[in-house]
């Protein structure tokens, strides 16, 4: 199968990945059908050989100086070090065998070196990090100064952009450290333990003599080969055989997509397997946007956006309102999940306390719950995740957006509002809605930009006066945060805080695209800071008024009678009734349908989020509409739209 992805001038190539489930294997010699079961069992074997070398590797290079060597990019005769990490640790000759006795390929080893090699090279990151600022430390680590802030930036590598949030997350790391140890530590791998090692295949690292993988004919499947053991510990190369796989591909796969070898991991006793794939998708552009999206983040309503347009005399306008994305309830129910997450942890300290043999099975029980817990709380963030983020495309599509403009709250710390509403703001998860985002919007060609949130909801967007904030538009006198309130007269400006956020956001980012770069490290588009002069121009121009219609008489007025027609239905009547004689239904309802769906769309298809199958079933989830009325996950650009029935179906009032 080729490897090469063609492009069009238009479009570039996107490497994602989309998870799949392995659930049964042939065995190619003896034509043997494996079970699940059977499957896990010997991939288990072989990542039980992988993790063991990996683990030895990094027993032996986790100290500075061999990560320094791994970071140099250079060996010792001064040659640059290939991109791949297990052919990087061969150049440098940190090699590693398996156990005496135990038989494997060359490319068992490769997969092993790939994982210790990944490990060392992500560790470097963070020991520059620490490094800088254990060089730096400040006289009281709970606040720096401004010197101080200056100093500890210019000690740690690409500083100056860093998140205040990652430096101060760090001294409070050191800062345990020196409460536990009486002292400061020399670097991080005395901070930090060694890392687990992950039981995982790295198929990426081999090649057709451990793994091959091919697409079939109708692009839906693909059958994946690989060698695996017959036994805990093989012995000789006969106790490996090839193993064919077949594998149902997502629909998020597009059909022209390039599929990669897989990594293969074991979650809740079934095989797992990541696939990677490359696909094209149409480019996207930093500057010479006229219509922009404008997202502001908030608790309740955790979003709101609107679009604005770059008219050409320079001026911006508003398109619309505006809407909201609001998440109150599933917020709620995850810091209910946060609670009950903290009273486990506590219960199960104070068993741990206790020190008592009598409370292990207690104990046990208790880190089960814990385990279900988190599991449910992740879930619920990664559909939250993904459906706020559906919902922010949809908007920018809908307005022929070509640019959406993310204010970037990453080193925002909730503080200041109340203990609920400052734990609450802490546990949104703008991170993984915003690389959620981003992963939609590059489908349609449109551009993603990290604004600075500085006086986004602080100053008036018509004229960048500072506004005064009040509880809510009937109460101009109590002070809050809610309403907004313009106080230059000419203006008069007022509105909810967030809709006036979210103009302020989108005309920041017009009128500072020529700005816009992108970061190296994370290879996103940003608008660093703020230019006082183009800051000027980004100011919210309010549409003028549409001239009322000419009204004067020019002839007699149309009789209207008092008693209009009714609506007529898109149906006919029934022959015969099924109620009463002489009642028909009422409206537009067809009549083959007693009872009109609550659900967003009764007819789900694979994209909808999982309906819970056990505990609690909340109204919507009962419908099939996961955990909201109208949560779903959207089809990619490429899957054919399932017709809808309802489509047609209007209200009964």
């Amino acid at each position: 199968m080729s490897r090469k992805l063609p492009l069009a001038e238009s479009e570039t190539s996107r490497t994602a990945c989309a998870p799949a489930l392995v659930r049964t294997g042939v065995e190619e010699k003896t034509g043997e059908v494996l079970t699940g079961a059977a499957l896990v069992e010997r991939v288990d074997w072989c990542a039980d050989l992988v993790s063991g070398m990996a683990g030895a590797l990094l027993d032996e290079h986790w100290n500075t100086t061999d990560v320094d060597i791994l970071a140099s990019g250079v060996d010792a005769g001064g040659r640059k070090l290939p991109s791949n990490a297990w052919m990087a640790l061969r150049r440098l000759g940190w090699t590693v065998a398996p156990p005496e006795g135990v038989q494997g390929n060359d490319r068992i080893v490769r997969m092993a070196q790939e994982q210790a090699g990944r490990a060392l090279r992500s560790v470097k990151w963070r020991a520059d990090l620490t490094a800088g600022v254990l060089a730096t430390w400040p006289a009281d680590p709970r606040k720096r100064t401004a010197d101080e802030w200056d100093a500890v930036r210019e000690a740690i590598p690409g500083g100056e952009h860093l998140l205040s949030t990652v430096i101060r997350s760090r001294t409070r790391q050191v800062v345990s450290f020196e409460r536990n140890k009486s002292r400061l530590p020399a670097d991080v791998f005395e901070l930090e333990p060694e890392p687990r090692v992950a039981r995982m295949l790295l198929l990426s690292a081999c090649d057709g003599q451990q793994a091959t993988i091919e697409r079939s004919d109708d692009r839906r499947r693909v059958l994946l080969r690989l060698q695996l053991p017959t036994r805990p510990d093989p012995q000789a190369y006969r106790d490996w055989t090839w193993v064919a796989c077949p594998i149902t591909l997502p629909p998020t796969v597009a059909l022209n997509a390039v599929i990669h070898l897989p990594t293969l991991r074991i979650a809740g006793g079934k095989l797992r397997a990541d696939l990677a794939y490359t696909h094209p998708i149409p480019k996207t552009k930093r500057t010479g946007h006229t219509v922009a999206l404008g997202v502001d983040w908030g608790l309740g309503t955790l979003l709101s956006a609107g679009a604005a347009q770059l008219q050409q005399d320079g001026q911006i306008t508003t398109l619309g309102a505006g809407a909201q994305f609001r998440a109150a309830g599933v917020l709620a129910k995850q810091y209910r999940l946060r609670r009950h997450s903290e009273h486990l942890h506590a219960r199960t300290d104070h068993y741990t306390r206790l020190a008592d043999p009598a409370l292990e099975d207690k104990q046990a029980v208790l880190a089960k719950e814990i385990r279900r817990v988190s599991k449910r709380r992740s879930n619920l963030n990664d559909a939250l995740a993904w459906s706020a983020a559906r919902w922010t495309v949809d908007q920018a599509i809908a307005v022929r957006a070509t640019v959406i403009y993310l204010e970037d709250l990453r080193s925002m710390e909730a503080g200041g509002m109340g203990r609920t509403h400052n734990t609450r703001m802490s546990q949104t998860v703008r991170g993984q809605i915003a690389d959620r985002l981003r992963h939609l919007a590059a489908e349609v060609a449109i551009a993603v930009v990290t604004v600075p949130p500085r006086n986004t909801s602080k100053h008036c967007p018509g004229c960048l006066t500072p506004l005064r904030h009040r509880k809510a538009p009937d109460r101009p006198t109590v002070n809050g945060w809610k309403w907004a309130i313009c106080p230059n007269l000419e203006c008069g400006w007022q509105g909810d805080r967030d809709q006036g956020a979210w103009r302020r956001i989108a005309a920041r980012g017009l009128a500072h695209q020529t700005k816009t770069v992108v970061d190296k490290t994370s290879a996103t588009m940003v608008i660093r800071k703020v230019v006082d002069k183009l800051e000027a121009k980004a100011v919210v121009t309010a549409e003028p008024k549409a001239s009322r219609k000419e009204r004067s008489k020019t002839g007699p007025t149309r009789p209207h009678t008092n008693r209009p027609a009714p609506r007529r239905r898109g149906a006919p009547s029934p022959t015969r009734p099924r109620g009463p004689a002489g009642k028909r239904p009422e409206g537009h309802a067809p009549t083959g349908r007693t009872r009109l769906p609550r659900a967003a769309h009764r007819h789900q298809g694979v994209h909808t989020i999982s309906t819970p199958t056990t505990g609690h079933r909340p109204r919507g989830a009962a419908l099939g509409a996961g955990f909201h009325l109208h949560a779903h996950a959207s089809p990619p650009r490429w899957a054919e739209p399932t017709p809808d029935p309802t489509v047609r179906m209007e209200s009964l009032s």
